[in-house]
C-alpha cells in the first residue's frame, strides 16, 4: 500500500494504491461523506489479487484531503466528478475501470457519459438512474429526513463514533452487522480524518448545478457495466439498480441478497469475482 498527497484540480488529494502499477486499473469512489476508509483494505487487498492496480481515495472534505470549514465546502458536484480524471492524471493512467458506490455511483456514471475516452468499465453499486418511476426510500430512511436528532458533538470521538454505527445500521440490510469490526474500522477513520464535522456535513450543502439528468443519456454508454445493487437497499430499492440494468445496454446485474446501501463482507464473495470479471482485458 502507498498512500500520498497529490496535487489535484487545485487541492491536495490524500490516494492510497494496492498492487502493481503494471496490472489494469480499478479507481474506486465512494459515496458522500465516505473517505477512502469505507473501501475496506481486506476488500482492496482481494481485488489487487485480481491482480488489479487498487486505487482509492478521499474525497475532498473526507479523509486527509482538503477541507473547508464546516457547512461551508469550497466544492462543487463538479469539482467531485472531476477529481477522478485529475487523480488518474497525477498518475499517469489514461484509461481506468471505475467502481463507484451511491454517490460514487453517480459520479461513476456521469464519467462513463462525459468522459468516455478515459473509462475501460463501469461499476455501479448502490446507485439509481433517479426518477419519479422508481420506488422511494423505505419508511424509515423517510422518517430520517423529517425527524430533527438532537445534534452530534463530532469533535467527541466518542459520541461521533456511536452516531456514525447508528447512521450505517439505518442504511443496512438483513445481514449481520459486525459491529466490533465496525467500531474498529471508524474509530481508525475518525482517527485520520483533518475535520470530521466538515465530513459529515459537507458533501450535503454543496451548491446546486445545472447538470442535466443522466437517465435520458444511459444509452450513449458504449463501454461494459457492472450493476452491483443490495436485494435489501433501504435508500434505493432493487427497482433502481434493475432499471440501470435494463436501460444501459448490455449491463449485468447481480443482485447481493440481504445487503443495505452497502458493500459489507458478506458480499464480498459475490461481488469481488463479479468486478475482476468485468475488468479482466
Amino acid at each position: 500500500m502507498t498512500e500520498q498527497l497529490l496535487p489535484v484540480n487545485g487541492v491536495d488529494l490524500c490516494v492510497e494504491t494496492f498492487g502493481d502499477p503494471a496490472d489494469p486499473p480499478v479507481l474506486l469512489i465512494h459515496g458522500a461523506a465516505a473517505s477512502m476508509d469505507y473501501w475496506e483494505t481486506p476488500f482492496c487487498e482481494l481485488l489487487a489479487a485480481g491482480p488489479r492496480y487498487v486505487i482509492r481515495y478521499d474525497h475532498r472534505d473526507t479523509g486527509r484531503s482538503a477541507t473547508s470549514p464546516p457547512g461551508k465546502p469550497a466544492c462543487d458536484g463538479t469539482d467531485l466528478v472531476r477529481d477522478p480524471i485529475g487523480i488518474l492524471d497525477a498518475l499517469g493512467i489514461d484509461r481506468a475501470h471505475l467502481v463507484g458506490l451511491s454517490m460514487g455511483g453517480g459520479i461513476t456514471l456521469q464519467l462513463g457519459l462525459d468522459f468516455p475516452d478515459r473509462v475501460r468499465t463501469l461499476t455501479l453499486a448502490s446507485t439509481s438512474p433517479l426518477g419519479d418511476d422508481l420506488p422511494p426510500p423505505a419508511d424509515r430512511i423517510r422518517e430520517s429526513f423529517s425527524t430533527q436528532a438532537p445534534p452530534t458533538d463530532w469533535s467527541d470521538p466518542e459520541a461521533a463514533l456511536d452516531q456514525l454505527v447508528t447512521d450505517e445500521k439505518l442504511y443496512g440490510g438483513t445481514l449481520p452487522y459486525d459491529e466490533p469490526a465496525r467500531r474498529k474500522l471508524l474509530r481508525a477513520m475518525i482517527a485520520r480524518t483533518a475535520n470530521l464535522e466538515s465530513q459529515v456535513t459537507n458533501h450535503w450543502s454543496l451548491p446546486d448545478d445545472d447538470t442535466p439528468p443522466m437517465r435520458p443519456r444511459l444509452g450513449e454508454i458504449k463501454v461494459p457495466v457492472l450493476v452491483l445493487h443490495g436485494t435489501e437497499d433501504p435508500l434505493f430499492p432493487p427497482a433502481h439498480g434493475e432499471a440501470l440494468a435494463r436501460e444501459i445496454a448490455d449491463a449485468r446485474l447481480v443482485l447481493l441478497p440481504g445487503a443495505g446501501h452497502e458493500l459489507p463482507a458478506p458480499t464480498w464473495d459475490a461481488a469481488v469475482p463479479a468486478i475482476l470479471a468485468i475488468t479482466t482485458g
